[in-house]
């Protein structure tokens, strides 16, 4: 089943990666695993809730001009 409108995370780019850890809500958990799912049917592949994340937050930061304005400086 898709969706017919697109998510704003897209389709996921094979990346090299580092691990990091941290903790959440479990509100914030419960979100994620639901995010992960509307992925998977929008765009045909399962995936982890954690291998979202670093592309959440990549799409948050590139979005945000108060920190590219910082990072001009």
């Amino acid at each position: 089943m898709t969706t017919s409108k697109k998510l704003r995370l897209g389709p996921l780019p094979k990346l090299e990666s580092t691990k990091l850890t941290f903790a959440c809500p479990a509100s914030l958990r419960a979100d994620l695993d639901r995010y992960a799912a509307l992925h998977g049917q929008t765009y045909g592949e399962t995936v982890d809730p954690a291998t979202l994340i670093p592309h959440m937050l990549e799409a948050f930061m590139a979005g945000d001009r108060g920190f590219k304005r910082a990072g001009r400086k």
